[in-house]
């Protein structure tokens, strides 16, 4: 039983794909073995919903579909059952296709029958048992915890929804179970995990929408390894289900390494291409805008782009580039056979320095410096925005290629300092965080912790 995925009528032989939830199976009506049902079969049409019975074979040499599952059998059928006819559908049900998200949002369940979206699925289902078989063999409880609960001060606003029963009065909806993991814990549950809705009124993003599903994990006492040893044990479980291996014990990288090296709190380092530190290289150099911020506290930053022979009009492209982001734009060297071609640089500071630049960096012929000057925070940002859009212009990054990796975050924490609204730079440092301690040193900024 399916769905009539194609149909081909090729005279007295009739041959329907018929797509179920496990794939495309081959049915074949064949006139001369009975016309009746070869008759009611051409009748047939795309996503009609169908039955069939008959008897499975191996197909002729030579007529495999290497492209199908089931491409070396087929069905001859001898019964056949209408169950329910369609109309033709807004867009075909397959998954090359260019159809507006809008319409297929509109028609979901016509869009969840591609075999992308169940497959989806599918996956989605495997790494939920896989999770919870794992943190079962780990001594793991799985606990449910409540949705309507009181409002609790987490990172965003919450989802109300008012009480029948207490006129006035709101329940929120949990961002996430803060109070019931302290509750747990000192309730003496030592370990347990949940596979979690979280809701969180919040502007859209790329990678934000109103709920999503988190898996939250808390322990009593751990040591940091051990807790590190066992997410990387669930991390390999989880990947190895799409036949990715993940090397254990994965990399450390604390905050400051990963901002100084890739100007990023989620750095990308799939290909080997660095932030630098100049400063100590324009505190020398000859007066000019460089010399005045290196000299008053300031920093300066880049990284070399290999391979990179841009024209004029690329560099001007790439400085717009940075200014939409708020920096003031971008300074270059570029390198050619016979040596510099083009470092505007030197008016504000010098050969001298510019050569100092190519030598640290480690520059070779074809080769872009970039560089940045400014407070710290800003500049690897923008520098760090700036090497994720060359890596996807240049082709840098290497396609099916994972790395993962953890974070030490907890004594690189900065502290608060005035002016700052209490906010710390990255929101993600405390959705990454692994709690190891509940007690945070007087002057760091408290927020809310999403363990794992």
């Amino acid at each position: 039983m399916g769905w009539v995925n194609r149909w081909r009528d090729h005279g007295q032989l009739l041959f329907v794909d018929l797509r179920d939830r496990e794939g495309v199976t081959q049915i074949v009506f064949n006139a001369e073995n009975n016309a009746d049902l070869h008759r009611a079969a051409k009748a047939l049409r795309s996503e009609f919903v169908v039955a069939a019975r008959g008897k499975v074979r191996v197909r002729d040499k030579g007529l495999e579909n290497p492209n199908l599952k089931t491409g070396e059998i087929e069905v001859a059928a001898s019964q056949l059952w209408i169950l329910s006819e369609a109309k033709t559908t807004p867009f075909p049900i397959e998954d090359e296709i260019t159809t507006s998200e809008d319409l297929r949002l509109k028609y979901r369940y016509l869009d969840l029958r591609r075999p992308k979206m169940q497959e989806t699925f599918r996956m989605r289902h495997r790494i939920t048992m896989t999770v919870r078989d794992y943190m079962d063999r780990q001594g793991f409880w799985e606990v449910e915890t409540p949705i309507l609960t009181k409002s609790t001060p987490e990172g965003a606003r919450d989802y109300l929804v008012p009480s029948r029963l207490h006129h006035g009065n709101f329940y929120a909806l949990p961002q996430s179970p803060q109070l019931f993991k302290q509750i747990l814990m000192i309730s003496g549950f030592e370990k347990y995990f949940q596979i979690v809705k979280c809701f969180r009124d919040e502007d859209l993003r790329a990678d934000r929408q109103p709920e999503f599903t988190q898996i939250d994990i808390e322990m009593s006492f751990p040591s940091r390894e051990s807790l590190f040893a066992m997410i990387e044990g669930l991390m390999a479980e989880v990947f190895s289900l799409n036949g990715i291996t993940i090397p254990r014990p994965l990399p450390r990288l604390s905050f400051q390494e990963a901002m100084s090296r890739y100007g990023s709190d989620k750095p990308d380092t799939r290909f080997d291409v660095f932030l630098q530190d100049f400063t100590g290289i324009f505190k020398t150099a000859q007066a000019g805008v460089f010399r005045e911020m290196a000299e008053a506290g300031q920093t300066v930053r880049g990284f070399v782009a290999p391979k990179t022979s841009y024209s004029r009009k690329a560099l001007d492209d790439i400085a717009l580039f940075v200014k939409q982001l708020g920096g003031a734009g971008v300074a270059w060297i570029k390198l050619g056979d016979d040596g510099i071609t083009s470092a505007p640089i030197v008016r504000n500071a010098g050969a001298a320095a510019v050569e100092a630049v190519i030598k640290k960096a480690g520059a070779a012929k074809s080769d872009t410096i970039f560089l940045m000057a400014g407070p710290e925070e800003a500049t690897l940002n923008f520098l760090g925005s700036l090497r994720l859009e060359l890596a996807k212009k240049e082709n840098w990054i290497p396609s099916g290629k994972w790395n993962m990796l953890i974070f030490r975050y907890w004594n690189s924490i900065p502290p608060k300092t005035a002016g700052s609204r209490g906010i710390i730079r990255s929101l993600r440092l405390w959705t990454k965080i692994f709690n190891c301690s509940r007690r945070i040193p007087k002057g760091y900024a408290r927020r809310p912790m999403i363990s794992c």
